[in-house]
């Protein structure tokens, strides 16, 4: 046994489209770090931020409506008390999962996305999960 919750290892093998939200620029921060981890295997990430224009060479959308569809799955790096409207915004565009990263934590957002049929996460690092499940280079 991994150790990783089923929905963590649900959404890391079954999904491929991936919305970071609150992408930073910053190389030092996790949001930046783990999206090229996620580029780099395989994953098709979209890039969001209201105060970017691009980063890791995606554009940058200010908001997940501004997305091309699909988004399966929205990675949050935000703090917890904004998660929210952000989760809101994932369950009005369709996506099939949120994953709140280390350190986020919202019971209340994650019930409504569960209640609208979304896989949730919370409280995890997409990156050392995909490293735990030893997936690799995922690209076809």
């Amino acid at each position: 046994m991994s150790g990783i919750p089923p929905d963590a290892e649900a959404i890391l093998r079954r999904f491929r489209r991936i919305a970071v939200v609150g992408i930073s620029d910053r190389p030092e921060r996790p949001s930046h770090y783990v999206s090229r981890y996620l580029l780099d295997a395989g994953y098709d990430v979209a890039a969001v931020n209201p105060l970017l224009r691009s980063v890791l060479g995606l554009p940058c959308h200010p908001d997940l409506r501004a997305v091309p569809p699909p988004i399966e799955v929205v990675d949050v790096f935000r703090r917890s008390e904004l998660v929210g409207p952000v989760v809101d915004e994932a369950i009005a565009v369709g996506a099939r999962a949120v994953w709140m990263q280390d350190g986020v934590v919202d019971e209340r957002a994650a019930a409504r996305a569960r209640a609208a049929g979304l896989l949730v996460v919370m409280d995890r690092c997409m990156l050392r999960d995909h490293q735990a499940l030893g997936l690799g280079d995922q690209r076809s």
